[in-house]
């Protein structure tokens, strides 16, 4: 039991602190953990806690260390992939905030963000292509990604929480399997 608990901090730890550019950047990266290394999820159920944990309000972070934390190891395993998840940065951030924006202009930063911007782009899409393969496998599931796509275009000041409120909405209607 001590090493799955010391496992769950180490995956969220691991996953958290390597991501750079906000909280959608996270995402491959704990996939690589929880799917690749640990297989507490298959890809199947990742894209499941993403589209549940992307319908929750906060940090994608927390909400997904919350939900497989739990499944792996129950309330103790939720507690300590949060805190694997928000614990380092926390730290980090209290300790280093001054000099943080002190240097945040500075040319050595800005040109190490610079180099990492790409990287976390490509890890990002290919996550989204993966994604993509394992959701759309039905036409209704093509259906329901094109008219996403296109209310994102066309009316791009919708939230997208109404886009993921609705599609679960029509997800019960169209795939609920009858008792």
């Amino acid at each position: 039991m001590v090493k799955i608990i010391w496992d769950l901090f180490l995956a969220f730890l691991r996953a958290s602190n390597f991501s750079f550019g906000g909280g959608a950047t996270v995402i491959p990266l704990l996939k690589s953990e929880v799917v690749t290394k640990y297989q507490w999820l298959t890809n199947e159920e990742f894209a499941d806690y993403l589209a549940v944990a992307n319908s929750l309000p906060g940090p994608i972070v927390t909400k997904l260390a919350g939900m497989i934390g739990f499944k792996v190891k129950g309330w103790l395993g939720a507690s300590v992939a949060i805190l694997g998840a928000i614990m380092p940065t926390t730290l980090a951030v209290i300790a280093l905030g001054g000099l943080i924006l002190k240097y945040a202009h500075s040319p050595a930063l800005e040109a190490m963000l610079k180099g990492v911007r790409p990287v976390v782009a490509i890890l990002l899409l290919q996550t989204a292509i993966e994604m993509v393969r394992e959701s759309l496998t039905h036409k209704a599931t093509w259906v329901l990604g094109t008219v996403a796509l296109i209310i994102m275009f066309l009316w791009p000041f919708i939230h997208p929480a109404f886009l993921v409120v609705g599609s679960m909405l029509l997800g019960l209607v169209l795939f609920k399997k009858k008792d």
